[in-house]
């Protein structure tokens, strides 16, 4: 029922007005001030199933539900933590730029929509021991979205707004031992949601754990540690301020190096609850990313007669500046090999376990990862502690961003009114994050515009915090970033970074967005490292993002989809898929473009000094750690096949240094016959690291010392065997004493059979293919509108002869392209074997102004039972012409099955390898099709076709979990195909030296029937 007066009653005997929800003045209502993470009392968690009630508009939320009495027997249940939209109320909303409510309210900040804001209100009970009576009680929501008014056995406790950080209130005078009841109210949409505007899943609930902790009258309230090392970065000071409690009268610190040995001591007296120290420490052991050492600081908290509780922080020694336009930890110019991170489970949303973020980690250990921004936002607690404790940078990231508001004069960073929330949630950050080793970079938000709000937050955090950089992208282009230490853009382009670092630049650059990673991308990757390793001040970025944020959906068929934005109704604002844009799977499978990453991000580079001795460069890119955890493996490799390996079990390189090093060939194990020689190099550990296991590559490169030479050995055998050819009404036939093969009347190759055995499908042709099915930065940049002439162009049939000519049958088609001015020849010479070399050659028409093509080359199809590829190229994962460092050559045998990327969210192109040399698809006995050219050429064998894997066919809403493999297999091969870039998916094209421009092109190649 609803009882506006009766609650605007309650709300005025509560000291609060109730419309706090709408109020930027009001952010909080008895919010005790932010505070280091520390564990200290006696826990008790609170997490579990809630009784809960939920109403869609806010004007039908419930009136009393703090009332004892209140009756709540008809409520449903809400797992704590737990986000409603993923536990049966309201649906799931992705938007990227603009609110929620776009296109059904107008934004007028601080006001928002009552319809369709959502409220949830909460009901819990709960015991409080007896033996906490005389202690401090404190109530912690870890986080809770949008805002939350809080009552206690009906009282009410406090108000707070900013979801991202935890709102934790003094209630030592509302609880009583025994039984007692909180109730909850959260609505889906608040003054604050202004400033929450995040690229990302926009869902209501309660993200982290409920947390009631009882401590002694004296205890702490606060600790801030600041190390600082010398002009050597070797000695160390570390000071140490405390806030306590009036009861307190003394505090032991304790230094405590790794192995628990106290390095120094001191005893402190507050004075006014504050006090403080100076520790000086020789050459403690640093910390960093590659070596994350840590100390501990034991903080004993004293009444004059007792110790009445401790208090760990651990203590990373390390410092972080910026010099000569560079970024410095410990002194030296580290290179940020990133990944935006948003805090995403496939099955829980905004909850993410422990386990799940050790996994991540993990990830990122395996990836060669080694920073992470908090995109975009002040991350779990948890999530900082295991960036100290396994060496992750992080860009601590305040919970501010008003993309739905622009950058003009209507953005919130000029708002007087809102100057306070952007103050407080960068301050509560800070005050929180202070003592983690890990975060070595704050910044101030997210695409929220530029103004007065954000310099007054600079101005705060440089006062109070001078031992870290501050960085806001939108500062950049704001008076020459006098309020950002970074240059921090998104998604500029080659050009643009090297603009930037070619104009004497007078600070670092470090993207905190670049290569778009959305579906099948990171065409491109090398190029910006390139140009890393090219200029001092260019020290990386950060790849959007880390982890698609698909949900998970079991399908009927057995397999996984991931939904995204537009899955779940078809009213809300959605820009559907676009918060899918992983170097990694929700599932956290790596997709095809993370080896990318891990190449380009790997430490340690070998450069082939003399193949004729074995002679090898290593370069220790790391610079704190030397190789020594480290061997190096290496191959001999002729062909495909190994002829000798050997491995170098001890390296000794010091970090950011060069060693030489002999492998065990010489010219002598050249293989003369071989077609190609292959030097491969990988660097192991020997030891086990924290979350990465013995053997584990860390590093690895691959050198060409004899080029395969396609065009060596091209051409059509030469063969005995009688070939014939035959003209009847439906086309043509060629045929020879095992084999023959069928042209249709539009002189298509329509059947190829060989001992009996079709090698093409009933119906199927062997067609020119110059169309994919659209990646998603195809789409983005339109691709599938502006190339559309090149879906399914006509192939108007002028000229067709046949006949034997010299023993050998010569088929030759001529075609009018008319749609894109253009003409095809198709020539086909067929031995006696029933082998044939085909000449796809094609003229474009003088001074047409036709668009690019995104592939020339052709496909046919083949029976399902050729479910094998075994081939000679780059692998073993997919690879395209501008993402295929990490894709090694060599001799590879896979599943047709699993050529086709699954945990793509959408069907896109997937499964090509590149710089194929020869490809065979076939069956379990090997009998199949050979496909060779005279130049490296790239081929895909998929259970699809092109057009299932092309969304723009069918509405929008697609999954690759729902696809269902036709009885058949698709080969495609090609000349040429389209890179995939990476700079964005909206527009960006790939470097046009990977671009197919419409033109003359001849395609040679043999198909081989291989029967076994």
């Amino acid at each position: 029922m609803i009882l506006a007066a009766a609650l605007s009653g309650a709300l005025a005997a509560s000291a609060q007005t109730g419309r706090e929800w709408q109020d930027p003045a009001v952010n909080e209502i008895n919010r005790l001030p932010m505070h280091s993470t520390f564990a200290a009392g006696e826990s008790m968690p609170l997490d579990g199933v809630w009784k809960f009630h939920w109403v869609r508009n806010a004007s039908e939320r419930p009136s009393g539900i703090w009332q004892e009495d209140y009756d709540d027997a008809s409520w449903g249940a809400m797992p704590v933590p737990g986000m409603w939209e993923l536990n049966g109320y309201g649906d799931p909303l992705y938007v990227n730029i603009g609110y929620a409510w776009r296109g059904n309210f107008e934004n007028n900040p601080p006001h928002v929509p009552d319809a369709e804001n959502h409220v949830g209100s909460y009901r819990h009970t709960f015991e409080v021991p007896a033996s906490w009576s005389g202690k401090d009680i404190f109530l912690s929501i870890g986080s809770a979205t949008s805002n939350v008014y809080v009552w206690i056995n009906g009282r009410f406790v406090g108000y707070s707004e900013d979801s991202k950080l935890a709102a934790e209130f003094d209630v030592t005078k509302f609880v009583k031992p025994g039984e007692n009841l909180i109730a909850l109210q959260m609505f889906r949409w608040s003054d604050g949601t202004y400033l929450e505007d995040q690229d990302f899943w926009r869902f209501s609930g309660i993200a982290r754990g409920v947390t009631l902790t009882a401590r002694d009258k004296a205890h702490l309230k606060d600790v801030r540690i600041t190390p600082t090392l010398d002009a050597d970065y070797r000695d160390a000071q570390l000071h140490v301020e405390v806030e306590t409690t009036p009861r307190v009268k003394s505090v032991g610190l304790t230094l405590l190096d790794a192995a628990g040995e106290a390095v120094a001591e001191q005893q402190i007296m507050p004075a006014g609850g504050k006090a403080g120290c100076l520790f000086r420490v020789a050459d403690p052991a640093k910390w960093s990313a590659e070596a994350p050492n840590l100390y501990t600081l034991r903080i004993d908290v004293s009444d004059g007669r007792n110790v009445t509780e401790t208090v760990t922080q651990p203590v990373g020694f390390r410092s972080v500046e910026i010099r000569n336009a560079q970024l410095l930890v410990n002194g030296q110019p580290v290179l940020i090999k990133g990944a935006d991170r948003h805090e995403m489970d496939p099955i829980g949303g905004y909850v993410v376990s422990r386990e799940r973020m050790i996994e991540d980690i993990r990830i990122m250990k395996e990836m060669n990862i080694n920073a992470v921004r908090t995109s975009h936002y002040p991350n779990d607690p948890q999530w900082y502690e295991l960036c100290d404790e396994y060496g992750i940078y992080v860009v601590d990231e305040a919970n501010v961003e008003s993309h739905g508001m622009g950058y003009g004069e209507e953005t919130l960073a000029k708002v007087p009114a809102f100057a306070q929330a952007h103050m407080e949630r960068n301050q509560r950050m800070v005050l929180r994050d202070k003592n983690h080793p890990s975060v070595i970079v704050w910044s101030m938000g997210n695409e929220a515009g530029m103004g007065p709000n954000f310099e007054a937050c600079y101005r705060w955090i440089k006062d109070y915090d001078a031992s870290r950089p501050v960085h806001y992208e939108r500062a950049v282009y704001d008076r020459d970033g006098a309020f950002t230490d970074i240059i921090c853009p998104m998604y500029w382009d080659y050009a643009q970074c090297e603009k930037y670092l070619k104009n004497n630049p007078s600070k670092p650059l470090i993207q905190c967005e670049y290569a778009h990673a959305m579906g099948n991308s990171m065409g491109g990757l090398d190029h910006y490292w390139k140009l890393v390793r090219q200029y001092p001040s260019y020290q990386g970025g950060f790849i959007w993002d880390f982890v698609d944020q698909g949900l998970a959906r079991y399908e009927k068929n057995g397999r996984v989809s991931f939904l995204y934005g537009g899955d779940f109704n078809n009213y809300d604002a959605t820009d559907n898929s676009f918060n899918c844009n992983g170097i990694i799977a929700p599932d956290r499978t790596w997709h095809p473009h993370a080896y990318e990453v891990k190449r380009q991000y790997q430490n340690i580079w070998t450069e082939l000094l003399d193949p004729a001795q074995g002679r090898v460069e290593v370069y220790n890119e790391n610079f704190f750690v030397g190789l020594d955890d480290y061997e190096l493996t290496w191959e001999l490799v002729a062909d495909g096949r190994v002829v000798k390996a050997g491995r170098i079990g001890e390296l000794d390189v010091a970090p950011r240094q060069r060693r030489t090093y002999a492998l065990g060939f010489t010219s002598a194990d050249f293989c003369p016959q071989a077609k190609e020689l292959l030097v491969n190099v990988a660097y192991k550990l020997k030891n086990k690291q924290p979350l990465l296991d013995i053997g584990h590559t860390a590093a690895q490169q691959q050198f060409v010392v004899r080029e395969y030479d396609c065009k060596a050995g091209f051409g059509l055998a030469v063969s005995e065997r009688p070939v014939e050819v035959t003209a009847w009404e439906r086309g043509t036939r060629v045929a020879g004493q095992t084999w023959e093969m069928f042209f249709s009347r539009d002189g298509f190759l329509s059947a190829y059979d060989v001992d009996g055995r079709a090698l093409m499908a009933e119906g199927a042709e062997l067609r020119p293919q110059f169309w994919r099915a659209p990646t998603e930065n195809d789409l983005g940049a339109k691709l599938d509108r502006k190339l559309a002439v090149w879906k399914n162009p006509e192939l108007k049939l002028t000229k067709f002869d046949a006949g034997v000519k010299d023993g050998v049958a010569v088929v030759e088609a001529l075609y009018e392209l008319p749609a894109v001015k253009a003409t095809l020849a198709l020539t086909y010479r067929i031995n006696g074997a029933g082998e044939m070399e085909v000449t796809e050659r094609m003229t474009a028409g003088k001074s047409a102004k036709v668009p690019n093509l995104l592939r020339y080359g052709m496909t046919l199809t083949m029976p399902a039972r050729y479910d094998r590829v075994i081939y000679y190229g780059r692998g073993e994962h997919e690879n395209y012409a501008d993402r295929l460092s990490s894709a090694d050559l060599g001799l590879y045998e896979q599943r047709v099955a699993d050529q086709y990327h699954d945990e793509y969210v959408r069907p896109q192109e997937s499964g090509t390898k590149s710089d194929v040399r020869w490809w065979t698809v076939a069956d379990s006995s090997g009998t199949g099709l050979t496909i060779l050219s005279d130049a490296p050429f790239s081929a895909s064998a998929l259970p699809y076709a092109t057009a299932d894997l092309d969304v723009s066919n069918f509405p929008p809403q697609q999954h690759s979990g729902t696809l269902t493999a036709r009885d058949a297999t698709f080969v495609n091969f090609d000349l040429r195909q389209s890179g995939l870039g990476c700079i964005d998916s909206w527009g960006q094209l790939p470097e046009e030296r990977f671009r197919v421009p419409y033109g003359d092109y001849t395609f040679r190649f043999l198909l081989r029937p291989t029967i076994k």
